[in-house]
């Protein structure tokens, strides 16, 4: 035999689950996070390069990355 759905049966058990009910915010769907950080189509990576070859990209400072990803490209006939 099924048991029956719990209710509140004193009146502070009935006052706690109005109370419950009103001041209890609906759930929402999840908002969805958009990752702008990273533009579309590039995936980050692991790579092992010599680290002359590291030094020599990262002279020129900030971009480097761009600098190799740049000279990948060319070397692949991509560009």
């Amino acid at each position: 035999m099924a048991h029956p759905p719990r209710r509140p049966t004193s009146a502070i058990d009935k006052a706690e689950a109005l109370f419950k009910a009103a001041t209890t915010k609906p759930e929402e769907a999840p908002v969805t996070q958009v990752r702008s950080a990273i533009p579309l189509g590039k995936e980050t990576i692991s790579l092992k390069i010599d680290n002359d070859v590291l030094a020599h990209f990262q002279e020129e400072g900030i971009g480097w990355q761009d600098r190799i990803n740049a000279a990948l490209r060319k070397a692949a006939d991509l560009d």
